[in-house]
């Protein structure tokens, strides 16, 4: 019998052929058939195991009496896209920013969202009692050719902006972006240069992409592109580098983006980060009056506080937006487009982001469990704020255990960068972390 399975903050993430296997791929194929009555839109990032994964997925799917249509390589925002566009739940064979090596497991609800709590604890009843997957391996089934073109169409129709006075530089992260981005972009007039849109199976983030930007920043600045997009394996989120070839991340792109929808009277509320959010941000908005909700980290949580509050923006440092009223999910590709045509409109993204917020020192300690110490901590927090005389409102300490590995995160920042260079030090070298 199969070890009980668990959605993690993300799905099911891990190593393939040890935590993600062709036959967990089946039972998750037979318990979605069983939990929902609509189709299930199936798509797979470029890694080497995807193909493979999706039509074992598809084939518990069809095991199960379900309507299963095959995506192909696909995005993750653009199976949430097609799942809403056609009144169906999606199924996604990635592991977004992971290595190669690495796979996983993500069901998008009806109408391309997120599940919720219920959902996701009968799906994963379902699939703890799935039978097991037939054969070693299945064929997989024609794709659905028309998918990609209606979501590049869906994705212009948002932002039909003309960008040909824009030198573009594009990172695929050789991930799902690679099959749609370069035509997606080419019909915005903008002069593009492709990088890491090459998958073979193995390179999907492979020291690019969302995570890795170096070579985007060199690329940027010897080409003196005046912007440049990376995205991550799944394309679900954006970090941008600005025409002087400073990373721009998602609390820049927050800023830029809640500051122009309350200057154009689409803001519709306030802004929801989460707590990994430079304390700059906070500061900044709340000097222009913007209410701030503040959420744990993860996507799904600031999905579920937007929904909460009926607001259209947030998103994460990460690079995870969400224009709630544009998109069932947080989607790279649509935030790219959206950046390009606030550039157009509102000048170079260095000159927003410098005149509009500024970024305080933030640093962020990783602790084992078994060494961690709280009341250390705050002690060695309060003897430095005495020291350099901190005022409560100029500096933020976040506590939090990581979801995904043995470790506590400590993150302090501050207005004083001496304070939290010291008190990163002393945490250090009191943990040797």
């Amino acid at each position: 019998m199969a070890m009980p399975v668990r959605f993690g903050t993300d799905g099911i993430r891990g190593r393939f052929g040890n935590e993600i296997t062709i036959d967990l791929a089946y039972r998750l194929g037979r318990a979605v058939g069983s939990v929902f009555d609509a189709p299930v839109f199936v798509g797979y990032d470029t890694r080497e195991s995807s193909p493979a994964l999706a039509a074992a997925v598809l084939a518990g799917l069809r095991d199960e009496g379900a309507a299963a249509i095959n995506l192909g390589c696909f995005t993750t925002p653009g199976v949430a896209v097609i799942a809403k566009q056609r009144s169906g739940v999606g199924v996604v064979v990635s592991a977004s920013h992971n290595p190669y090596y690495d796979n996983g497991l993500k069901v998008l609800g009806v109408g391309g969202g997120k599940l919720d709590h219920a959902t996701e604890d009968a799906v994963t009843t379902a699939l703890n009692n799935a039978p097991s997957a037939p054969q070693e391996s299945f064929e997989e089934p024609a794709r659905d050719e028309t998918a990609e073109t209606e979501y590049g169409r869906h994705l212009r129709s948002i932002v039909p902006g003309d960008f040909s006075s824009l030198h573009l530089v594009i990172d695929c992260a050789n991930g799902a972006a690679s099959h749609i981005a370069h035509e997606l972009f080419a019909a915005t007039g903008a002069r593009l240069t492709m990088l890491h849109d090459q998958p073979d199976g193995r390179n999907i983030n492979e020291n690019c992409g969302s995570t890795h930007v170096a070579s985007l920043v060199d690329a940027v600045r010897e080409l003196g592109a005046d912007l440049g997009l990376a995205f991550d394996g799944d394309a679900d989120r954006l970090i941008a580098v600005d025409e002087t070839g400073v990373v721009r991340d998602g609390d820049d792109l927050m800023v830029l983006f809640t500051l122009d929808f309350a200057l154009r009277g689409l803001l519709g509320g306030g802004l929801v980060v989460t707590s990994m959010s430079n304390l700059g941000l906070h500061r900044a908005l709340a000097s222009h009056g913007v209410t701030i909700v503040e959420t744990d980290v993860g996507d799904r949580n600031v999905l579920m506080a937007l929904e909460e509050q009926a607001w259209p923006f947030g998103g994460e440092q990460s690079g995870h937006l969400i224009f709630r009223d544009l998109a069932p999910t947080g989607d790279g590709l649509l935030t790219g487009l959206l950046l390009a045509d606030l550039v157009v409109r509102r000048g170079p993204l260095s000159e927003q982001a410098v005149t509009a917020w500024r970024r305080v020192p933030q640093a962020l300690i990783n602790v084992a469990r078994e060494t961690y110490d709280e009341v250390a901590v705050h002690q060695i927090f309060e003897e430095l704020s005495g020291f350099y005389r901190v005022d409560a409102d100029d500096v933020r300490l976040i506590i939090r255990p990581s979801g995904t590995e043995p470790v506590v995160r400590v993150m302090v920042e501050g207005l004083n960068g001496a304070f939290v260079e010291e008190f990163t030090q002393r945490l250090r070298g009191f943990f040797r972390a």
